[in-house]
């Protein structure tokens, strides 16, 4: 396996770990552990956590901007992409439910610790910030488009949130369903096509 291929792999193992068990509860020895590496092979692709950390933030960036992309490639209208969105909690109900937001719990761990990188981490949340204004935009909502942005990614977090704390399915997609009927009543009047849910 070569050094690009096992770095790949220790930064997925420590993103999951980050996520599962925390930051500051996943030591080098977890995440080396995982991926099966010595002490000294290990330290030979890191040599701090907060270097794995700052690879982890980035390639959840980079994952986070496919994924808003791919939602760009599929669908022409901004209801449907937005839907996709709110539809995040739905598809990731099982890993919510135990370990929340991976995006939330990741910047609020951070920001107890006053990390250095806590702004880097909130830099997550302004890609679906800005993506989910443009969306708004589209939907000829430009006056208040930041503010609804801002709304519908302050209720997924919330809903993420009362996940872990109650772990009811049933919640999410009552919630998520009710966030549809919330960006229905966003829409004007003169594009119903563009916001009309699937029967």
């Amino acid at each position: 396996m070569g050094a690009s291929d096992t770095r790949r792999y220790i930064v997925e193992a420590a993103d999951r770990l980050f996520y599962e068990n925390g930051f500051e509860a996943t030591s080098f020895a977890d995440i080396a552990g995982d991926v099966g590496l010595s002490r000294g092979n290990f330290y030979y692709h890191f040599k701090t956590k907060d270097e794995i950390l700052d690879a982890v933030i980035a390639r959840r960036v980079s994952a986070t901007r496919a994924m808003l992309e791919s939602w760009e490639e599929a669908t022409p209208s901004p209801f449907e992409r937005i839907r996709s969105f709110a539809n995040i909690l739905v598809a990731n109900r099982t890993k919510i439910m135990v370990h929340g937001c991976p995006v939330g719990t990741l910047c609020n761990e951070l920001a107890k610790l006053d990390h250095a990188a806590r702004g880097d981490a909130a830099f997550l949340f302004s890609l679906f910030r800005d993506w989910l204004t443009r969306q708004f935009c589209a939907l000829e909502r430009e006056a208040d488009a930041d503010a609804l942005a801002l709304h519908i990614l302050m209720r997924s977090q919330g809903v993420a949130a009362l996940s872990t704390a109650f772990r009811d399915e049933d919640f999410i997609r009552r919630e998520v369903a009710d966030m549809e009927n919330w960006l229905q009543a966003q829409c004007p009047p003169a594009s119903p096509s563009d916001c009309r849910k699937p029967a």
